[in-house]
């Protein structure tokens, strides 16, 4: 093989999988939401995690990006590993759309997509053209990598040592599978990997006999990827990288023996899977054509086998890797870089993660409010270690929302991630008034400072309507209702109304008693918690502006008419 050929080899390589990469940053931001909301519909029952899992793959052109998604989710404890196996099942199915697609002999037509999708790309003024024009681009870009690929392997054929190598592979199956799995790896990606298999049918330089040792491996190898994000993960996540090796290992192994076991295994399957396609309308299919069912063929039969063992299956990866997971108590809780691939989960994981943060900071205004009536110190050390977790959160959440590539996000998600910087700011100064409140605390329990019944009735009202804001305020960060937010800006100016009133009426307590009813210091000390607890208002209120903002202007565009708000 010459430096021309490998050079030829590695950028056609390299323009398949920018193409694939192209086509699926596409394909996400055309259907974002809705990669959005199946991931969100998961549920215990493996059936459902096949077909969301199938789905999401073909969405996202990768079975590694959706393996290693659902190790991130298992890490965040949002899904089950029995959730997990069911969706990695599906993603091994939904792999195998793209190479039904790349399949298709479509070189021809390669520069026909580039020039029709650049143009689209970059001139069309309406964002959904734009992310059309960008899948055309990489699908261009992918046919014409596959293409060059095949051109530069050509000579291949004429290789009588390479294709005694080649060779090999049908008489010893294991090592198509050692060479699929490498080249697997090496690429992290199985369909980079069957876009090279197919490169050499093409030349001419494999038969469909050895390719099927080799696309084994490459179902082998696929796993890797999810195997090496597990690493520094908790238990069940790394139990999920375990059931998706192990997984596609049952599957590869039994195609294996039956290949050393089974006299003219291949040329019996090959049959088969003339006579389906055959029944599909498919008279007389390509190798290419016949590879890429058979890939498809492998996929979905060891699913069938496996899903009705789903949980015994679980049970297995449990007993290989024993032990129980602790509980973190610092840092955050549902972010993980692995996720920055696929930058429409990761936003829901900023989503969680605020919501998570919202509800610390919540628990340190009740704690500390009503620490303060009982004049309580003992959660104050409470309420400052959570205001340190949030600080920790804060400061993760915002690197992390700095790291995802908003190039592959559309509008609303840009504006969503903007106001979500402004959303963190305003939770951790909840936590900061919640921590003042634990001053006000020190201070009372100091002094000895007692309240009238007055001014207890008084902070007992507006810590009703506070906690009540902050349940809104939580359901609004969950649900994005700008109903909800309304409701918010309602109640926080009702609060700075009812904040002049009282600070009025204290102010006129403390004028007309004597030192024994109303002790000034007490007065101050109320005002100050009025305060802090106002402010608290006004951050929610900051919320609520900032959620309604993502959604300003969706009607004033078609790009953005089919955002719905829930």
């Amino acid at each position: 093989m010459g430096t021309n050929m490998i050079i030829g080899l590695l950028g056609g390589l390299g323009l398949f999988i920018y193409g694939m990469k192209q086509m699926s940053e596409g394909l996400q931001k055309t259907a974002g939401k809705k990669l959005r909301h199946f991931l969100a519909a998961m549920t215990s029952k493996p059936i459902m995690g096949v077909g969301v899992g199938a789905l999401v793959t073909s969405i996202i052109q990768s079975s590694s990006a959706t393996t290693v998604m659902v190790v991130g989710f298992v890490n965040a404890g949002i899904m089950t590993l029995l959730q997990s196996v069911g969706v990695i099942m599906g993603a091994n199915i939904g792999t195998t759309i793209t190479a039904q697609l790349i399949a298709f002999k479509l070189g021809d037509y390669a520069f026909h997509a580039i020039a029709i999708g650049a143009f689209t790309y970059l001139f069309s003024k309406r964002k959904k053209f734009q992310y059309i024009g960008q899948v055309l681009l990489g699908f261009g870009l992918l046919f014409l990598g596959l293409e060059t690929m095949g051109d530069t392997m050509e000579p291949l054929r004429d290789s009588q040592i390479f294709l005694d190598w080649m060779e090999s592979f049908a008489q010893y199956p294991i090592l198509g599978v050692l060479a699929g799995i490498v080249v697997t790896v090496a690429v992290q990606s199985s369909s980079a990997s069957f876009g090279i298999l197919l490169g050499l049918v093409t030349a001419g330089a494999i038969n469909y006999e050895a390719a099927i040792p080799v696309l084994l491996g490459s179902n082998i190898g696929t796993t890797v990827t999810a195997i090496l994000s597990a690493i520094g993960a908790n238990l069940t996540a790394k139990r999920a990288a375990a059931a998706h090796f192990l997984f596609n290992v049952f599957g590869a192994g039994i195609i294996i023996l039956f290949l050393y076991i089974v006299p003219d295994f291949s040329n019996g399957l090959e049959t088969i899977l003339l006579k389906m396609s055959s029944f599909f309308g498919q008279t007389g299919p390509s190798t290419e054509r016949l590879l890429a069912n058979t890939h498809t063929f492998f996929n979905v039969l060891n699913t069938l086998i496996w899903l009705p063992f789903t949980a015994f299956l679980v049970y297995l990866v449990k007993k290989i890797i024993p032990g129980e997971d602790t509980t973190l108590k610092h840092g955050t809780t549902f972010i993980d870089e692995r996720m920055l691939s696929t930058p429409y989960v990761a936003i829901d994981q900023v989503k969680k993660e605020i919501i998570y943060m919202h509800g610390i900071a919540a628990d340190m205004v009740c704690d500390s409010v009503k620490a303060f009536l009982e004049a309580d110190g003992e959660v104050i050390k409470k309420v400052k270690r959570h205001e340190d977790i949030v600080n920790e959160v804060e400061e993760e959440l915002l690197h992390f929302i700095q790291k995802i590539p908003q190039a592959q996000l559309n509008d609303v998600d840009i504006r969503t991630l903007d106001k979500y910087f402004a959303v963190v700011d305003d939770i951790e100064s909840i936590a900061d008034d919640a921590n003042d409140i634990t001053d006000l605390i020190e201070d009372r329990l100091e002094d000895k400072l007692k309240f009238s019944p007055d001014a207890q009735a008084t902070i007992q009202e507006v810590y009703a309507i506070i906690c009540n804001v902050l349940d809104k305020s939580a359901k609004l960060l969950e649900t994005h209702d700008l109903e909800i937010a309304t409701e918010i800006l309602a109640a926080e100016e009702k609060l700075d109304e009812m904040q002049i009133q009282f600070r009025d009426e204290n102010i006129s307590r403390i004028k007309r008693s004597n030192k024994a009813a109303c002790d000034p210091n007490s007065g101050i000390l109320l005002l100050e918690i009025l305060d802090d607890m106002e402010h608290i208002s006004d951050q929610m209120a900051d919320i609520a502006h900032s959620i309604m903002e993502i959604y300003q202007d969706q009607n004033l565009g078609k790009d953005d008419s089919d955002v719905k708000v829930v």
